[in-house]
Parts: C-alpha cells; sequence; structure tokens
C-alpha cells in the first residue's frame, strides 16, 4: 500500500541525504518526493510517497522522529488532505491531431505552455490522479518527455474527505470523517 508522509524538518543541508539514507538502508523506495518552505522561516516540508504495510511505515517514522533536525512526522494517508500535483508534458502534436490534443487539454484544464510547428507542451495541475488520467489520454499521441514535481499534500482543516464525497449521496452526513 502507498503511503503519505509529511515531514517537517529544519531548513539545513544534509537533512534530505540522511533521510534518503535511511530509507535506503531499510530497503525502501520513494515513489514521491517533493520539498519546499514551510510555515516558518528555516523550517522544510518534505512530503513522500513510500510503499509498504502498516508496521513497517510505522517503524520507518519512529526511525525518521529520530534523525538530527527533523521536526515532526506524519502519516497523512488516510486523513482528509488536499493533494495536488504538477506535470509538464511535451507531445509530437502535427496540425492534424491538434485540436484533438487541445480538446483533451481544455477538458482537464490543462494550459498550454509552448507551441512549435511539430510539438505542444503542456501544463497540468492537480490530484495525482487527474494526473494519471490525461496522461493516459494523451499516449495515443507521441508523448515527448514528462516531468513531474511529486505529490504535495496538506490536512484539511475541515475534516471534509473528498474521497467518502465520490461514493455518498449528497445529504450524508458521512462527510466529516471523525478523528
Amino acid at each position: 500500500m502507498k503511503h503519505t508522509l509529511s515531514v517537517l524538518v529544519e531548513d539545513e543541508s544534509g537533512v534530505l541525504s540522511r533521510i534518503s539514507g535511511l530509507f535506503a538502508r531499510r530497503g525502501f523506495n520513494i515513489t514521491s518526493l517533493a520539498v519546499g518552505p514551510a510555515e516558518k522561516i528555516g523550517v522544510s516540508r518534505i512530503t513522500m510517497t513510500v510503499t509498504g504495510n502498516n508496521r513497517t511505515i510505522e517503524q520507518l517514522i519512529k526511525q525518521l522522529s529520530k534523525l538530527v533536525n527533523i521536526l515532526q512526522v506524519y502519516n497523512i494517508t488516510n486523513v482528509p488532505c488536499v493533494e495536488r500535483e504538477l506535470m509538464l508534458i511535451k507531445i509530437n502534436a502535427q496540425k492534424s491531431e491538434r485540436s484533438y490534443i487541445l480538446e483533451i487539454a481544455n477538458i482537464f484544464r490543462a494550459k498550454v505552455v509552448d507551441l512549435s510547428n511539430e510539438f505542444l507542451m503542456l501544463e497540468v495541475t492537480g490530484d495525482p490522479g487527474k494526473i494519471v488520467a490525461i496522461e493516459q489520454l494523451l499516449i495515443q499521441y507521441k508523448i515527448i518527455e514528462i516531468a513531474r514535481t511529486g505529490k504535495i499534500a496538506l490536512i484539511r482543516e475541515s475534516n471534509v474527505n473528498t474521497e467518502i464525497l465520490r461514493y455518498q449521496p449528497k445529504n450524508s452526513n458521512l462527510y466529516i470523517q471523525n478523528q
């Protein structure tokens, strides 16, 4: 199972190296990684996606928490969150295919960020499912390059779980997840 971890760290050199070293020694693969400044000066937020069962992830979190410069480690896998990812995708777009590609881009609210005689580059922002969906639709055209940021996430203070909203009637009281 994929787990999403949000880690607050002191913004100092070597922190990411120590984290990746811990993962490498334990045989874990980080499938998604995004690092950037957090809400406090001198603190960065690392959002990572790791595959493993609940028990091994709990052990990993305990070991992460012991590292120097680690302030907090949160497993936000089952917590209502807003998740986003950014993708740039370059497509071989002959004039005869451009209108179809632009129609797909419009449906997914993607932006055209570069255009040449043979190529089209799109910027897509959204939850990871949206990123995968547009990529699968664009596979039928020749994808030249893809660059993705990795998932970033923040916990929803409203506790509204949008995953539950997909499967519940509109007037259900199950919208809010108890904590």
